[in-house]
């Protein structure tokens, strides 16, 4: 299937490792352009040689008032175009609702929320008819994961935002979409797994909760986000699309 993505230009924010180097990786794959974020300078450039001549690498941090106009001036500087941006961040510090303390509070909000609520808003003024706005949020959105509880509480908020933006900018032919990864097998989730003091015996009753029986691979997550950010998806505004192997069993 061509997804009609050579020469397309897109943003790809905390794109240096885990699910936004896999989408940036899919989209680059099949002929995009991308200009891919993240706060550490070394891993920025090492991603973007890894992606090869098509990828470009800014430092920058969602939390960055300034940042989301400096990252459409770079795509249009170097690319000649911008044409759509995928919204990823770091996962926000673990623990219990009773545990987390405010300044974890307001540095999630920061750059889970409102920075991604700033890199929506920019991208909505410079996108035109065809443009794509994506979020990579979590299963969480629809039930809250245990020890995640900052998680729990932001990545709702801004689905929710998703969803009235994609009203919003719906008649000017701008898609908006999010997507709701769960244990996709990355360094973040061993991490988590690893919270128990048995990540594996946690990693295999996880696995028994997922229909398909295994956590997903970051290849499948980028290229379910290839798609969806995708001309092939045009008729797709609104949708949350979980990437869970099975795992939330509502509709």
């Amino acid at each position: 299937m061509d997804l009609e993505l050579k020469d397309r230009v897109y943003v790809v924010t905390g794109a240096t490792r885990g699910l936004g180097f896999a989408s940036a990786r899919e989209l680059a794959a099949d002929g995009a352009r991308v200009v891919i974020t993240g706060r550490d300078e070394q891993r920025v450039a090492d991603a973007a040689a890894a992606l090869g001549p098509n990828a470009v690498g800014v430092v920058a941090d969602n939390a960055d008032p300034d940042a989301a106009a400096r990252l459409v001036a770079t795509a249009r500087e170097r690319f000649g175009r911008f044409d759509g941006i995928l919204i990823s961040v770091g996962g926000p510090a673990p623990g219990a609702g009773a545990d987390n303390t405010d300044e974890q509070w307001r540095s999630a909000f920061e750059s889970v929320f409102l920075g991604a609520v700033r890199l929506a808003r920019t991208a909505a003024a410079e996108l035109g008819e065809g443009g794509v706005i994506g979020f990579v949020l979590s299963g969480s959105v629809h039930e809250p994961i245990a020890g995640l509880t900052i998680s729990n509480g932001l990545r709702p908020g801004l689905a929710g935002f998703a969803k009235s933006l994609s009203d919003d900018l719906g008649p000017r032919g701008i898609r908006v979409v999010g997507l709701l990864p769960a244990r996709i097998d990355t360094d973040r989730v061993r991490e988590l797994d690893a919270l128990s003091g048995d990540a594996a015996a946690s990693r295999a009753a996880n696995e028994s909760r997922i229909p398909l029986r295994r956590y997903g691979t970051d290849r499948e997550f980028g290229r379910a986000a290839a798609f969806l950010l995708s001309p092939a998806a045009s008729y797709l505004t609104g949708v949350m699309l979980p990437v869970d192997g099975g795992a939330r069993h509502g509709f």
